[in-house]
Formats: structure tokens, sequence, C-alpha cells
């Protein structure tokens, strides 16, 4: 396990490291998406998918945020089956899927690479079970996971296990909201984690909710809202303010919100 750090501690060790030799892995440049004109439904009339032309990614790591159903993850899913990956997750050329079926955006997008990577890994919690168990079927001994079965440890420990172990560098990495199952204090770990695989040429696209993943200095975040996508700064998300704002003055947000629940019942 990684050694503990705090958070502050953890800030000043990747801002010590804001040098020019931070560059990631820069394998994925751009997407450009065209929809057909008569596209309709889901995922088609989702606000960020609809309006999306092109977006540029950042070569260290790129943020998508929003809310629940704004598309993030139907993004990251399509760029993941567009470069390779399975859309149920798992490692590059992963062939058997639990439930047949694609990315309905996939064949509308276009990507524009800059190097093709050595590794890579589509990481999606809610499919994360499938993996571990076809990794058992397999007659996998975990040796490149750190030697223990996933279903043998908790969620957030088999999530750690994989960064830890498996991902060593040189990779493209897709994590679809890796904190699901991570308390604060191991997603500072997966922050520190994050840093490792960048310094050694990778590049990361990460769905997340986390303000802790989002303050990952080497990076660059897209919000999903009903007016499109946006590039937005770490301190101007809604996740940076409301968790500055509730632990700032948590006794009196409580009661701003439990006022309001019993006036509105």
């Amino acid at each position: 396990m990684a050694r503990r750090r705090s958070a502050r501690q953890l800030g000043l060790e990747l801002g010590s490291e804001a040098r020019p030799q931070i560059k990631g892995g820069g394998f994925l440049r751009s997407i450009e998406m065209q929809l057909p004109s008569k596209a309709r439904g889901f995922p088609f009339s989702i606000p960020a998918i609809k309006k999306l032309c092109r977006l540029e990614f950042h070569p260290a790591v790129t943020f998508f945020i929003g809310e629940n159903g704004s598309g993030k993850s139907t993004l990251l899913e399509a760029i993941a089956v567009k470069a390779g990956f399975s859309h149920e997750g798992g490692w590059k050329r992963r062939i058997t899927e639990t439930v047949a079926a694609t990315s309905p955006l996939d064949p509308h997008l276009t990507l524009a690479r800059g190097g093709y990577p050595g590794d890579g890994w589509f990481l999606r919690a809610e499919s994360f079970y499938n993996i571990a168990t076809e990794l058992e079927e397999l007659g996998s001994g975990f040796s490149a996971y750190g030697g223990k079965s996933f279903h043998a440890q908790s969620h957030g420990e088999a999530f750690l296990a994989l960064l830890m172990h498996r991902l060593s560098g040189d990779g493209l990495y897709l994590f679809d909201e890796p904190e699901a199952a991570l308390s604060p204090q191991r997603q500072l770990a997966v922050l520190a984690l994050i840093h490792r695989l960048v310094r050694h040429h990778s590049q990361l696209v990460i769905a997340t909710h986390s303000p802790i993943l989002l303050a990952y200095p080497h990076a660059r975040i897209y919000e999903f809202s009903a007016s499109g996508m946006k590039e937005i700064a770490y301190q101007d998300t809604e996740h940076f303010r409301v968790t500055r704002d509730f632990l700032a003055s948590p006794d009196r947000m409580i009661e701003l919100l439990l006022r309001e629940e019993e006036d509105a019942g």
C-alpha cells in the first residue's frame, strides 16, 4: 500500500513536480463527432452529446464532470470502444462480454491519435465484478494484480490493487467513477497513483464526481450540463464550491437543508 500522506503533503508533492517533463502519454489528441441529422432518443438527445463537435484531450489527464445523466459516462464508453476496449471494461483486446452491446456513439466518433500505447485498461465500477469473475475463470493467479483474487478483497481494495500492480505505465487508461468504492483517504492514494502513471508516459480520461481527484494539477476538466459541454477551472466546478462551502460551515448547511425539507413537507 502506498504510504499515507495528508492532503496538504500530497498537494505540495504534486505541485513541486509541475515541471515541463510532466507530459503524460498524449495518445489521444482529440475527438470529433458527426451525428446524423435524424438521430433521436438516448443518447443523442443528451445536450452535451448533441452539441459536441470537437473535444481536445490533455496529454496527461482529462476529467469529465456533470450531474447524473449528463452524458459523461456515455461519452467515455464511446471513446473506450473506439480506442479498442470492450464497452464492459477491462484490458485491451478483451473480447468476452457478459452482455452483447456496443456504444451507439462509437460509429459517429473520429479519434485523432498522437501515438499508440503499450498498455491500456478501461475501468468501470459498475461492471468490475464481471471482469474479476472472468479473470477467475481464465485461471489467473492474480500475480499481475498483487497476488490476491479481486473477489477476496473489498471493492475498494480491488480497485487499488489494479492501479498499484497491474497498470504500470506507457498506457491509455479510462476510468469511469473510480472513486465509487473509495474512502477519502483512498482517493488521495489514487491521486498519487494517477501522478505515478502520468510520470510514466500515460494518459488518463476520467469521469468522476470526486473533488479530490479533480484537484490533480496536470489536467483539463470538461463540464457536461444542460447547455452542452465546456472546459472549466477546478475552483469554478460545483464539486469544489459545494465541498468548500459545506466544510466551511457544516452545521449551517445542514440546518438550511433540513429546514427546506421541513418547509416543503
